[in-house]
């Protein structure tokens, strides 16, 4: 965690900017993901490849090391962020960008939890209140129509929100245990392991267009490798409540593209839940008082 004297400084400004870039990034999966004419898996096996590539290729370049070794816990950061890419397209394919990205963003009530059994921090009445809060908006993403589609679609939104909440645990324990090993290896773990475990489904009948290969390509080069990149970064120079504050701006951002994109309208209840479960992360990140309940947040 950085010095306090560093709020308001250019450092501090420096690794909001790269977190933003990063979310500006990464929000720009929904729409792509929604017109690409493949399947989950093989979208998620192609951007996962590309991904592996970049990352590790920057990292060489910078006379780094890749693949190292992995513990148990890279493994386990590896693991869960290769189940919230997965549940995350498949989210996206089969209900609303809005609700599949809101959705993913409920991860800090499973965080309220889960991090005080790992860490021993104590349960507070906030912790209580913030949990409670984001269950009710989630139960809005429920109400209405529900398509053949949409319920799986959801499901699988809240999935995704689990496995991001596992993965940012495993990356902060990481980075608490081993601060000697650079945090962005369980990315390209995680991503190599994706494009292994869905290589055998996706391959079959997989041919692309021009165009299509340039969307992928852009998702592994940029919406994941890039930003993860850019976000590792910014990480190094922020508090991780800044770092949730900012990262929010993807949640905002991906409807937006699709609606522009190909005029997909979340519901009102949709826009509702997801407008709480905003306001309350941004309140429980804010009136955080111990460090330990600082909450990173990454997306897919």
């Amino acid at each position: 965690m950085p010095d306090p004297g560093l709020i308001g400084s250019p450092s501090r400004t420096r690794g909001a900017v790269l977190v933003a870039l990063a979310a500006l990034l990464w929000s720009s999966s929904g729409l792509f993901i929604k017109v690409l004419p493949l399947g989950a898996l093989q979208i998620a096996f192609a951007r996962s490849l590309v991904a592996t590539l970049t990352i590790a290729s920057v990292v060489k370049f910078r006379g780094g090391h890749p693949f190292p070794r992995p513990g148990l816990l890279s493994l386990a950061c590896a693991t869960s962020y290769l189940g919230m890419l997965i549940c995350f397209v498949a989210a996206t394919k089969l209900t609303t960008a809005a609700n599949a990205i809101f959705l993913q963003f409920s991860a800090p009530i499973y965080l309220v939890f889960l991090e005080p059994r790992v860490t021993g921090r104590a349960l507070h009445g906030r912790d209580l209140a913030a949990v409670g809060l984001c269950l009710g908006a989630m139960g809005l993403f429920f109400m209405g129509r529900l398509g053949p589609g949409t319920l799986p679609g959801n499901l699988l939104g809240v999935a995704s929100g689990l496995c991001l909440a596992l993965f940012t645990l495993t990356l902060k324990l990481q980075r608490q245990r081993r601060p000697e090993a650079d945090p962005i290896s369980a990315i390209i773990l995680g991503n190599l392991l994706l494009a292994l475990l869905c290589a055998p489904s996706a391959l079959r009948g997989f041919s692309l267009t021009p165009a299509q290969a340039g969307i992928l390509l852009y998702l592994g080069v940029f919406q994941i490798g890039i930003a993860y990149l850019l976000f590792n970064a910014g990480m190094r120079h922020l508090s991780a409540t800044a770092a949730v504050v900012t990262g929010t701006l993807e949640a905002v951002l991906n409807p937006i593209w699709v609606f522009f994109g190909i005029g997909e309208r979340p519901s009102a209840w949709a826009l509702l839940g997801g407008l709480m479960i905003l306001g309350t992360i941004a309140w429980y990140s804010l009136s955080a008082r111990e460090p330990h309940s600082e909450i990173p947040l990454a997306g897919a």
